[in-house]
């Protein structure tokens, strides 16, 4: 199968996502600056999913860029990974609602951790329909980290049992670690 309509699909969802989290946030009553104030873990939780939506949907986009079959089991994976991403919007609200308390903020490093998880099965799946020598398995190489963020996450959830803003720190740093352009792919598009 061709993966034309994989990546629509996966693009159309993910752009409903991002305009559930948005339609989220609420607009304060006060006309000052002061009124954010309250709203500012609301804003918080929105900027950190938004990053993390960002960063699945650029991988997304480069793994399926040197991709060129999909199959069932790469479907039904695709489908496994944008189910925990559009948990993200409630997820968001709820921590973002209840100023980063204990619960919320654990049920967001889970579907944090799960997301992670979904994206990993995805990936080898597409390496399965492709072959061991593939393009994407050789761009992957040794992935730390796509091994060090689910620690994180794991680490996040425990945490938030003890401190919730230190595991809102954790997720925070593993945003910033895939912030970081992962130039792998994009030279082999390249050439």
């Amino acid at each position: 199968m061709g993966k034309g309509r994989l990546e629509a699909f996966s693009d159309g969802v993910i752009a409903i996502i991002i305009t559930i989290m948005v339609l989220e946030l609420k607009v304060p009553h006060e006309t000052t600056l002061a009124g954010l104030g309250p709203l500012a873990p609301v804003l918080l939780s929105y900027v950190l999913s938004f990053v993390y939506v960002g960063i699945y949907w650029n991988n997304h986009h480069h793994m399926l860029a040197i991709t060129h079959r999909v199959s069932g089991t790469v479907l039904w994976a695709n489908l496994h990974l944008l189910f925990w991403l559009s948990l993200f919007p409630f997820t968001t609200a709820w921590m973002g609602e209840n100023h980063l308390a204990q619960a919320p903020t654990a049920v967001y490093g889970f579907v944090l951790l799960m997301a992670a998880v979904a994206y990993w099965i995805l990936e080898q799946a597409l390496i399965a329909v492709a072959g061991p020598d593939s393009a994407l398995r050789g761009a992957i190489g040794y992935d730390w980290k796509g091994k060090i963020s689910p620690l994180l996450y794991l680490g996040g959830v425990a945490l938030t049992f003890w401190r919730p803003w230190a595991a809102q720190l954790l997720y925070a740093l593993a945003a910033l670690l895939w912030l970081v352009p992962d130039r792998r792919i994009e030279k082999l598009v390249a050439h």
